[in-house]
This record gives structure tokens, sequence and C-alpha cells, in this order.
């Protein structure tokens, strides 16, 4: 590549991060970009996990302040499926479960922001999808290992890179297929020198979060703590752009036919409740927390995988 051809990109991609919404200013669009830089970064094209607020189009405004009449019951009482989901029945539910982080770089929950339901969107849909669903069959791996494993998708490291630890965790969760296609991107280029100077300092902040969990998940003496200072910002969020005024606990009305909202508790546990009004299309439906996404009305903060697998023994 020429230093021509370097400083275009760098303009080009400053240029897109500016004017283009959250989830486009983090990915959309570098593909085409570097393309006509000359450069080639085929996993720019799409990221892992893509979903943002303006997929999170199901809140229910209508429903602020709202609580069922029915008496409220455990999930964990409805018949299971093999995706560690659940068969819904009429009535109020809560479930306490294991969530976790896909947005290394940003802050987790608080500050009263509330939380919206989005589909699973992404390159990595599929890998993030089945390692929870297996999750559920799996209790006798931590759920910090699950995180780490996670965050080494979101992130784009190699599976050949990660510690033996990792790739153990990897395999017992991942198909052969699977594995094969983790593969490290090119953003690395993005994170510093005159590029990454180009960048608003949100975007460069998460590309750095990123490539630092590339680095860490390589070596072997790489605690979760460690990880974890990287991947979820202390202190004050701020409001992020294009942000939404989503209060704490508004209803999700999910495609599927019943209600549902989310009170994260922190990054890795998220209370959700459920409401299946009698005779509603929900009845029967299946509810897959792997499929699940708890987005914030506030783009600074964590979006939120949903799990199966219970908090704390609740």
């Amino acid at each position: 590549m020429t230093i021509r051809k370097f400083f275009a990109l760098g303009a080009a991609v400053a240029t897109l991060m500016l004017g283009a919404t959250p989830a486009a200013a983090q990915f959309g669009g570098l593909g085409g970009l570097a393309k006509k830089a000359g450069i080639s970064m085929p996993s720019l094209q799409k990221a892992p996990i893509s979903t943002s607020l303006p997929d999170a189009k199901w809140g229910d405004a209508s429903k602020d302040g709202f609580t069922p009449r029915e008496p409220k019951r455990n999930l964990a009482t409805l018949q299971r499926t093999p995706n560690g989901g659940f068969v819904l029945q009429a009535g109020y539910y809560e479930f306490h479960d294991q969530s976790y982080c896909l947005h290394a770089g940003t802050h987790g929950p608080g500050g009263g922001d509330g939380y919206l339901f989005g589909p699973t969107k992404g390159a990595a849909q599929d890998a993030v999808t089945t390692i929870l669903r297996n999750s559920v069959n799996h209790p006798e791996i931590s759920q910090q290992k699950i995180q780490t494993l996670l965050w080494a998708i979101v992130a784009r490291a190699k599976f050949e890179d990660l510690s033996s630890e990792h790739k153990v965790v990897a395999a017992a969760l991942l198909s052969p297929r699977q594995l094969a296609a983790l593969n490290r991107n090119a953003l690395d280029m993005l994170t510093r020198g005159p590029i990454a100077d180009n960048l608003p300092s949100g975007v460069r902040q998460v590309l750095q979060a990123e490539a630092d969990l590339r680095r860490m998940l390589a070596s072997p003496g790489t605690s979760f703590a460690d990880l974890e200072a990287v991947a979820v910002l202390a202190g004050a969020a701020g409001i992020g752009p294009g942000s939404q005024d989503v209060p704490s606990g508004r209803w999700s009305a999910h495609p599927d036919g019943y209600w549902i909202r989310y009170l994260p508790q922190g990054y890795s546990n998220t209370v959700v409740n459920i409401w299946v009004p009698q005779g509603s299309a929900g009845v029967g439906k299946e509810y897959d927390p792997a499929t699940h996404i708890a987005v914030p009305g506030n783009t600074n903060r964590q979006r939120l995988a949903q799990s199966g697998r219970a908090y704390g023994g609740h």
C-alpha cells in the first residue's frame, strides 16, 4: 500500500465515522473503503456482532410502568427445549440469568438506562448463539470462561493464537466448522498511527480494546480480571451518539407474541421478565435466550447477550 493510499484510507474512514450511525460508525462500510484504497480487508465488511439500537425496534412505551396482574412465576418451571430455551405458557415469569458482554471497550449497565430486545445479528451470529445454547449443557464450564470466549469472538481473535485453556473451552462449545471460521481481522492498523489519529475517540476506543483483547488472549498468564478491565470500562458513561431515552424496565413487544423486559444487575447477570397474555400468539412459542441481546438505549453502554443458565442458583 502506498503512502498516498494509506492517508486516503485514513481520511475516508474518518469521514465515514463522523457521518454514520453508531453501528455503521464502528464497522459498516470499511471494507468498501479499504477496497478503494487497494487494501484487502474482507473481515471488516461485517462486525462479528452487529446488533445495535436501530435493530431494537420493538420497545413499547405504552406499557411503561405496567405490571401484569398474574402472580410472578419462575421461568425455570416451564418445559425446557434442546436449545436451552423455554416453552412459553400464559402467565407472568421471571428468570435471573447469566448474561454476557458483547461490546468490549464500553461501559456496563448503570445510571437507570433501559434495555430493549434485539435479535442476534452479525458475521459471528452462528458461533455466539451456539456457545450460549451449548453452555446450558456444560455447567462445568464457568461463566468467566464463556465470557472470555465471547470476548475472543467479538475481538476477532484467531483460534490458533488462543491459550490452551481457551482452546479447550472453544472446542467444547463450538463445532469444528465454527472453530475453523475463527480468524483474525485486519483492524490492528486502525488502532495506531495516522489512520487512528483521524478516528473519533469513541470508535478508536472500541477498536483499541479489541486489539488489546486479541493480544491478551494469546498470553497464557492473562487473568480474567485483566480482560475485564479492558472490556468493561469504569467511570461515567456519558451519552453516546444516536442514543434514545429508554427508561429502565421498558417492555419490548416480541414479534413472537409476548412481552419481555431486561433489568441488568451488572453486565454478568440480568433479571428477565416475560409476560404471555392468555390466548396470545406467544403461548407455546420457544423463548430461546441465546437469540436475544439486551440493547441499551445509551449507545455508550454494552449490549448484553442472554443465556438459559441461571445466575447464582436463581
